[in-house]
């Protein structure tokens, strides 16, 4: 099964999930229509920022390259053609503020960079944490704080898991070869040189199986990225969050708008963004996803990023 099958058969699998319990948890729009989706108006002082001799891939249009992952961030709809989601919905508003037509382009995750570089979109919106390596490269205008999740099934007996001494030895779900892991080990690190019991890290490749293992008893959380973990829980009502974590633990991790290194795009999109923060309807977007407990109080241009390894 191709990924793109994989998510439109994920994303179906939840929206029935969540018709058949309505009157118990959070449903979400997937349908390609969106008639949800948050507009705005053109920002004068964003558009008038905008470099005269940028030279956009379209003309009237803002070509923004996006990588449809799990829900909420980005998805296919119910079509599997239409991507919808967190990202879909704030590239409109970019769009929107800028003037222009949103040409939505979507991207493999290893292709995003070239895309980028080439003029083939004029920006990313795709989850892309800011690093330093990165802005060597890349101008960055940040929109949503990059978070992980701890996640227990919902009549668990732990409360809160908030610091290293917290996974003492529970059995945590979490995934090959991504910050989660890395912090995980890095906690069960810090735990066994105080003499204490260690953790037992678990991996799954299939998402069913790694829910049941939940449910069943065999594992003791699940680890991994809040937005897409709370999407879960808010439409399936059978997990709940007990502590979250930055992506760059033990540094603050921010997820930001990506476009070509001094193009000179960035500030214009950052001022954007400041302005629908101050309107509200950037918060409007999250709460629309359920990504409320990530906003950022304002947007900034190339902030610290997390550094080289």
């Amino acid at each position: 099964m191709t990924l793109k099958r994989s998510l439109v058969v994920l994303a179906g699998a939840l929206a029935l999930t969540a018709a058949g319990l309505a009157c118990a948890v959070q449903t979400f729009d997937l349908s390609p229509q969106q008639p949800g989706r948050i507009r705005a108006t053109p920002d004068a002082a964003a558009v008038k920022a905008v470099p005269p001799n940028f030279a956009f891939a379209e003309k009237d249009t803002i070509t923004i390259g996006i990588v449809p992952a799990l829900p909420p961030i980005s998805s296919y709809a119910t079509d599997a053609k239409t991507v919808v989601g967190f990202d879909p919905d704030l590239s409109q508003l970019v769009a929107d503020g800028l003037g222009r037509k949103l040409k939505l382009v979507t991207l493999a995750w290893p292709d995003w960079p070239l895309a980028l570089q080439s003029g083939k979109v004029d920006a990313v919106i795709s989850n892309v944490t800011v690093t330093e390596e990165r802005k060597e490269k890349f101008d960055f205008s940040t929109y949503r704080r990059d978070e992980l999740g701890f996640y227990v099934k919902s009549n668990s007996a732990i409360k809160s898991i908030r610091e290293p001494k917290d996974i003492a030895g529970l059995r945590i779900i979490t995934d090959a070869g991504t910050n989660q892991e890395k912090v995980l080990l890095e906690w069960d690190k810090e735990n066994v040189a105080h003499g204490l019991k260690p953790v037992t890290v678990q991996y799954y490749d299939d998402e069913a199986v790694r829910i049941v293992a939940l449910q069943s008893g065999r594992a003791d959380a699940v680890f991994s990225v809040n937005a897409v973990l709370a999407y879960q829980a808010a439409v399936q009502g059978k997990t709940r969050l007990v502590g979250t974590v930055s992506g760059g633990w033990p540094r603050t991790a921010e997820v930001a708008v990506t476009t070509r290194k001094g193009s000179g795009l960035a500030a214009p999109l950052t001022q954007l963004l400041n302005d629908l923060i101050q309107d509200g309807k950037y918060r409007q977007v999250l709460d629309r996803w359920s990504l409320d407990s990530e906003a950022v109080d304002r947007a900034a241009t190339n902030p610290p990023g997390l550094p080289k390894t």
